[in-house]
């Protein structure tokens, strides 16, 4: 079966908004049940990460207007994107996920790599001409 092409828009998303697969894991997560607020712990737990790094998804999250403090003390988070564009875009990206998974987690990953590659060719020693 033929891969149908991520549509422009999605994969421009993607590659502006969406920095890595575990940020995605949890959009999608947090999508599921709208009115369930998630701690850091939660989310470690459901997408096998270490609590550190959990912390720092949902401040990217809360950063990205994706979810909203639903208890600042607790830092407890909920689902509630900033607008209904960024819904909408989402929801796309949700259905472009659940039928072409290996294209998006490619395209999150070929953007990564895109990255270290700069950084990397950053330090390579170019001769003067």
């Amino acid at each position: 079966m033929d891969r149908v092409p991520i549509p422009d828009d999605v994969s421009r998303f993607i590659l502006l908004a969406i920095p890595s697969v575990p940020y995605l894991e949890a959009i999608l997560l947090l999508r599921r049940d709208t009115s369930q607020t998630w701690d850091y712990k939660q989310i470690a737990r459901h997408l096998y990460l270490g609590d550190k790094a959990a912390q720092a998804l949902l401040a990217e999250l809360h950063a990205g207007g994706i979810v909203t403090a639903a208890d600042p003390e607790l830092l407890r988070y909920r689902y509630h994107p900033q607008s209904a564009e960024l819904e909408q875009m989402i929801s796309r990206v949700a259905e472009v996920y659940s039928q072409d998974l290996i294209g998006v987690t490619n395209l999150i990953h070929a953007k990564a790599n895109k990255k270290a590659q700069l950084f990397a060719d950053a330090f390579i020693w170019r001769k003067e001409s």
